[in-house]
Protein backbone atom coordinates (compact mmCIF):
# COMPACT_ATOMS: atom_id res chain seq x y z
CA UNK A 1 0.00 0.00 0.00
CA UNK A 2 1.48 3.48 -1.28
CA UNK A 3 0.13 6.55 0.83
CA UNK A 4 0.96 10.09 1.52
CA UNK A 5 0.36 12.91 2.93
CA UNK A 6 1.22 16.52 3.59
CA UNK A 7 4.60 16.43 4.66
CA UNK A 8 5.31 15.43 0.77
CA UNK A 9 6.62 11.77 1.80
CA UNK A 10 5.54 8.62 0.01
CA UNK A 11 5.52 5.72 2.18
CA UNK A 12 4.60 2.27 1.75
CA UNK A 13 2.96 -0.37 3.69
CA UNK A 14 4.20 -3.75 3.59
CA UNK A 15 0.95 -5.32 5.56
CA UNK A 16 1.03 -9.58 6.23
CA UNK A 17 -1.38 -10.90 8.80
CA UNK A 18 -2.07 -8.93 11.65
CA UNK A 19 2.06 -7.01 11.01
CA UNK A 20 2.97 -4.42 9.17
CA UNK A 21 5.92 -2.06 8.48
CA UNK A 22 6.33 1.55 7.34
CA UNK A 23 9.01 2.46 4.68
CA UNK A 24 9.53 6.09 3.33
CA UNK A 25 10.22 5.76 -0.25
CA UNK A 26 10.75 9.64 -1.58
CA UNK A 27 10.27 12.75 -0.07
CA UNK A 28 9.67 15.24 -2.28
CA UNK A 29 8.92 18.39 0.12
CA UNK A 30 5.80 19.55 -1.40
CA UNK A 31 2.24 18.20 -0.23
CA UNK A 32 1.41 15.33 -2.86
CA UNK A 33 -2.06 15.82 -4.15
CA UNK A 34 -2.54 12.41 -5.79
CA UNK A 35 -0.76 9.06 -6.70
CA UNK A 36 -1.08 7.62 -9.75
CA UNK A 37 0.09 3.86 -10.87
CA UNK A 38 0.96 2.98 -14.47
CA UNK A 39 -1.55 0.60 -16.23
CA UNK A 40 1.23 -2.22 -15.94
CA UNK A 41 1.97 -0.95 -12.22
CA UNK A 42 5.41 -0.06 -12.94
CA UNK A 43 5.60 3.77 -12.33
CA UNK A 44 3.91 5.98 -9.89
CA UNK A 45 3.30 9.19 -10.40
CA UNK A 46 3.04 12.15 -7.90
CA UNK A 47 1.99 14.69 -8.10
CA UNK A 48 1.86 17.89 -5.81
CA UNK A 49 -0.30 20.99 -5.41
CA UNK A 50 2.21 22.98 -6.52
CA UNK A 51 1.85 21.33 -10.47
CA UNK A 52 5.18 19.52 -10.07
CA UNK A 53 4.81 15.83 -11.16
CA UNK A 54 7.00 13.21 -10.12
CA UNK A 55 7.75 9.73 -11.15
CA UNK A 56 8.56 6.98 -8.85
CA UNK A 57 9.53 3.05 -9.93
CA UNK A 58 8.69 0.97 -7.21
CA UNK A 59 10.68 -2.01 -8.58
CA UNK A 60 13.74 0.25 -8.19
CA UNK A 61 13.30 1.47 -5.10
CA UNK A 62 15.08 4.80 -6.14
CA UNK A 63 14.38 8.53 -5.65
CA UNK A 64 11.65 10.05 -7.34
CA UNK A 65 12.39 12.09 -10.48
CA UNK A 66 11.19 15.20 -11.34
CA UNK A 67 9.42 15.21 -14.58
CA UNK A 68 7.66 18.63 -15.00
CA UNK A 69 7.24 21.33 -13.58
CA UNK A 70 3.84 23.38 -14.53
CA UNK A 71 3.48 25.95 -11.63
CA UNK A 72 3.53 28.91 -13.66
CA UNK A 73 0.62 27.06 -16.04
CA UNK A 74 -2.52 27.13 -13.06
CA UNK A 75 -1.96 23.02 -13.21
CA UNK A 76 -4.87 20.54 -12.72
CA UNK A 77 -4.10 17.09 -13.11
CA UNK A 78 -1.84 14.56 -14.53
CA UNK A 79 -2.19 10.75 -15.74
CA UNK A 80 -0.62 7.98 -17.64
CA UNK A 81 -1.23 8.16 -21.49
CA UNK A 82 -2.40 4.77 -22.10
CA UNK A 83 -1.26 2.29 -23.50
CA UNK A 84 1.49 1.65 -21.46
CA UNK A 85 3.95 3.84 -19.45
CA UNK A 86 6.13 5.96 -21.26
CA UNK A 87 4.00 9.11 -21.69
CA UNK A 88 2.10 11.59 -19.74
CA UNK A 89 -1.00 13.71 -19.88
CA UNK A 90 -1.58 17.17 -17.95
CA UNK A 91 -4.16 19.57 -18.30
CA UNK A 92 -4.24 23.35 -16.26
CA UNK A 93 -7.05 25.60 -15.94
CA UNK A 94 -6.69 27.66 -19.34
CA UNK A 95 -7.84 24.20 -21.01
CA UNK A 96 -4.48 22.80 -22.30
CA UNK A 97 -3.69 19.98 -22.74
CA UNK A 98 -0.08 18.70 -22.74
CA UNK A 99 1.62 15.43 -23.04
CA UNK A 100 5.39 14.57 -21.86
CA UNK A 101 7.85 12.15 -22.04
CA UNK A 102 8.09 9.83 -18.89
CA UNK A 103 11.81 9.19 -19.68
CA UNK A 104 13.19 12.54 -18.92
CA UNK A 105 10.40 14.92 -18.92
CA UNK A 106 10.12 16.39 -22.25
CA UNK A 107 7.51 18.27 -23.69
CA UNK A 108 5.92 16.71 -26.82
CA UNK A 109 2.80 17.87 -27.54
CA UNK A 110 -0.02 20.17 -26.82
CA UNK A 111 -3.56 20.79 -27.62
CA UNK A 112 -5.81 23.72 -26.23
CA UNK A 113 -9.37 23.10 -25.87
CA UNK A 114 -10.40 26.55 -25.96
CA UNK A 115 -12.39 26.64 -22.71
CA UNK A 116 -11.63 27.00 -18.87
CA UNK A 117 -11.41 23.38 -17.11
CA UNK A 118 -12.64 22.72 -13.68
CA UNK A 119 -12.02 19.66 -11.26
CA UNK A 120 -15.31 18.56 -9.65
Amino acid sequence: LYFSAQEGFLNFYHIKDLQYEVKICADISQPISSLIFSPDYTSLLLVTDQGTVYSYRPVHSGEAVKLLDTSSSCFLAADFLTPGHNYCVSVTISGEVQVWSLEDGTFLSKLSLGIKVHVT
